[in-house]
């Protein structure tokens, strides 16, 4: 076996497990309106035990749906009836040999009077606002605190009900366990707060109570916000003692996570983090318990993985996203199919997602009962996709799977399209996994890439297609504003493609989004004087606020000025004039060169021509929906997968036409 560590069985308490990867919680939004399980939250969970994990853990779940509700369809185990769903549940994940934990969670003041409803206010330990949040709470009182105590134990004990076979307490991230035992959170002068004792109180009450409840062997591990990147919260030595005084109190394993609502960047990690960045977190706190000790945070090849274990830095390997872009992660790895593997690129887009959790990569994430199983054709068919970005390699791949005969036309010497534009290191990596993986599975499927190769009409008609997409991608947008044709303005594809070189000047990019902070950035390393103008991106391409305020941050140690607020006016031959919005007032920027990053726009010039030649062509991608590789690839996936009903459909309304 290639990865002996990884694929080793392992215990947690007296529970045997049959590898050491585990799927960590993440909310789903996939629960039913009123906080129960339902088919589609099932098949969710049951695609990824099906992938081979050793443990999944449910997603965050309320307990206190009164006063500890986290999002307005929360799945929720804080009364009987909903133990039959959780049942359901248990059973779909344990037939494939995984076994499944419950992430028991009350959000404390993480949460607002709007998702609690009816004008309750948000609760805590002690009446501390959190900034992200910006609501006071009221603090617990003693009693309620008591309550509370119950309401997870209760819940607990529904889960055993259940046939789920453990339970793992949401300690971390600033929830309800969180700011009990964080001093910056924890004023409280009863039983519950004034020394670290006091503050240990609240969960060594509610680990007791489960261990009453549901027996000694029924496994209880927490998960911990080792570090809360915040003065005055838990740190590294601080969740040393932590995790020594809940090994004594009765713990069976601590999951090592980071930071709170106030840090959410070191909770979910953009694209600018190292692999398994977080890892030094566990090691610490295995120094000091001998109780198992799970790592997370973006874990995404097996080799890291079993490094990790080999290396004894921690026991198990959690990972979430991971398990969004690929379920059969595991799977993979195991039968040495590395190549294959999905790996999340941490795009973030499943964060910013408000209606049920998605992956830009794997699309059938969330839609699992939508898309089942490929139907493959009864006869073998040419299809023709012009453009080999992610789209148009989504689409080859899914069409392949169906059985067609899949050829690509890409008129570059290479696939990939606007990813192989990336720059930045960290962000290129994973750029090129993603890059990688369509590579591996072109090759894996044996399609017909041509490179360097224009797409013709006489060479689309050789193939005789069935079907074509047209998958073109964009062009780079420039502002429309008087100068905007001078001979020393330009866009970012010129200056990432170094088309022309730019070193040692006065340069003004204007723009925003990640493409635009990274040519900043490269341009600023390059020896130039950069002075970015931050508008808005024509496409509306948004990047999450901590990680823009990372970038902007970078950008100024870089000796970047940074103008917010403005209206780009005129570009002249040695500056740029600009208007505050607020006043009024005009500012001019003195510049050798301007550098458009605004987004992009549909490049779609074949469109017209092949309609006129052709029954069947689709655009799909950027080539429609510019500048999202989640719409490129959602695109080329859907329109793939349903190829046949679109066929038939046309040409139904045809007839009756």
């Amino acid at each position: 076996m290639k990865y002996n560590h990884l694929f080793k069985k392992g215990t947690i308490g007296n529970l045997v497990l049959k590898n050491r990867v585990i799927m960590s919680a993440m909310g789903t939004n996939l629960a039913g309106p009123n906080g129960e399980v339902n088919d589609h939250l099932i098949a969710y969970y049951e695609e990824r035990a099906k992938g081979g994990t050793g443990l999944i853990i449910v997603e965050y779940t309320s307990v206190d749906y009164k006063y500890g509700r986290a999002a307005f369809n929360q799945l929720r185990i804080d009364e009987e009836r909903f133990v039959p769903g959780i049942s359901r549940l248990a059973k779909a994940v344990q037939k494939y040999g995984a076994r499944l934990f419950v992430q028991l969670q009350h959000p404390g003041r993480e949460t607002t009077s709007m998702v609690l409803g009816e004008g309750r206010q948000i609760v805590a330990p002690s009446a501390v606002t959190c900034a992200a949040i910006g609501e006071e709470p009221r603090a617990l009182t003693t009693a309620e605190v008591k309550e509370v105590v119950n309401q997870y134990v209760r819940a607990a004990y529904r889960c055993k009900l259940a046939g789920v076979d453990g339970v793992e307490l949401h300690g971390a991230h600033g929830y309800l366990i969180n700011q009990f035992l964080s001093p910056n959170t924890n004023l409280r002068t009863d039983e519950y707060g004034g020394s670290f004792e006091k503050r240990m109180r609240f969960v060594e009450e509610i680990v007791a109570g489960i261990k009453e409840q549901c027996g000694l062997d029924f496994p209880v591990t927490i998960r911990l916000s080792v570090d809360e990147f915040e003065d005055g919260g838990t740190n590294v030595e601080l969740s040393k003692d932590i995790a020594r005084y809940l090994e004594k109190v009765g713990i069976d394993g601590i999951h090592a996570s980071c930071g709170n609502y106030n840090s959410m960047d070191k909770m979910v990690e953009s694209m600018l983090f190292e692999q398994g960045w977080r890892v030094y977190l566990a090691e610490a706190i295995k120094q000091v318990v001998s109780i198992p000790v799970i790592t997370v945070g973006v874990i995404r090849e097996p080799e890291f993985a079993e490094n990790i274990l080999a290396d004894g830095k921690a026991d198990f390997i959690a990972m979430g996203r991971t398990h969004l872009a690929d379920p059969e992660w595991a799977k993979k790895a195991l039968e040495g199919r590395e190549k294959e593997i999905r790996k999340c690129i941490c795009c973030l887009n499943c964060t910013r997602e408000t209606t049920y959790v998605r992956c830009a990569l794997n699309v059938r994430t969330g839609r699992e009962l939508e898309f089942k199983e490929l139907s493959r054709i009864d006869e073998k068919r040419q299809i023709a996709i012009v453009g080999g970005g992610p789209g148009g390699m989504e689409a080859a791949r899914v069409l392949t799977l169906k059985g067609y005969d899949v050829t690509i036309f890409e008129k570059d010497n290479q696939l990939g399209g606007q990813l192989n534009l990336v720059t930045q290191p960290k962000a290129k990596e994973k750029m090129n996994w993603m890059i990688q993986y369509h590579l591996n599975e072109m090759a894996r499927l044996q399609v017909d890439v041509r490179l360097n190769t224009e797409a013709t009409l006489e060479s689309i008609q050789s193939l005789d297609p069935y079907a074509i997409f047209l998958a073109t991608g964009a062009k780079p947008i420039i502002m429309d504003v008087e100068g905007h044709d001078l001979p020393h303005v330009c866009d970012y594809e010129d200056v990432l493609l170094e088309r022309r070189s730019l070193v040692n000047k006065k340069i003004t990019v204007i723009g925003s989004g990640m493409v635009c902070y990274s040519v900043t950035n490269q341009l600023a390393q390059k020896g130039n004087d950069v002075t970015l103008i931050e508008v808005p991106t024509a496409t509306g391409e948004k990047v999450s606020a901590p990680t823009r305020m990372m970038l902007l941050n970078r950008l100024k140690k870089a000796s970047v000025e940074i103008i917010e607020g403005h209206l780009v006016r005129k570009i002249q031959p040695n500056s740029v004039i600009v208007e505050e919005e607020l006043s009024g007032n005009l500012r001019e920027v003195d510049v050798d060169h301007v550098v458009f990053s605004m987004g992009t726009e549909s490049f779609n010039p074949l469109e017209e021509l092949y309609r006129s030649h052709f029954e069947n062509v689709f655009v799909i991608g950027d080539a429609i929906n510019p500048g999202s590789i989640t719409n490129a690839i959602k695109d080329g996936f859907e329109k793939a997968f349903v190829l046949e009903s679109i066929v038939t459909k046309k040409v139904s309304e045809e007839v009756l036409v």
